[in-house]
């Protein structure tokens, strides 16, 4: 039992030595407030698929630090993202514009799925019509007829 407190204590040890510390917060609340809300909606381009607010990435840090600086400047939301937008693209936004850029981003799982009811009634429909079209001669009858009065004894 004595060794596995000391095992406890060790892991316990490592764990805190990799802990980084807390990045401070804006000197004024609201500021701080307003960019977690801009920054919920965009997305990290390192981490991809988490936000500007929950992403790690040095790159993340940064976009952060500059969100600030034009939150300090009183630029509006709307700026801020047209900003970052002109300078990285549509996908830093994660509800990218409905433009004809984009048309394929909004429509395609759509289209995906409409083409995979498709496929799955063409498939169903062939395997009903081969289950139905065969038709089993008599002497399978036979076979069969066989089969399950033997299975009954």
């Amino acid at each position: 039992m004595k060794y596995l407190y000391a095992l406890a204590l060790a892991l316990l040890c490592c764990a805190s030595a990799g802990a980084k510390e807390a990045t401070l917060l804006a000197d004024d609340p609201v500021v701080e407030q307003r960019l977690i809300a801009i920054s919920e909606e965009l997305r990290c381009l390192v981490c991809q698929n988490e936000s500007l607010a929950g992403s790690r990435a040095d790159l993340a840090q940064d976009l952060r630090r500059e969100l600030r600086g034009l939150i300090k400047q009183g630029k509006t939301d709307a700026e801020i993202k047209e900003f970052l937008v002109s300078r990285y693209g549509d996908f830093v936004l994660y509800r990218p514009p409905v433009k004809p850029t984009t048309w394929l981003l909004w429509a395609g799982p759509f289209g995906l799925m409409a083409v995979g009811v498709v496929a799955l009634f063409v498939y169903l429909r062939r395997r009903n019509a081969a289950i139905t079209s065969e038709v089993l001669t008599d002497e399978e009858r036979q076979r069969v007829q066989a089969l399950l009065q033997e299975g009954e004894k």
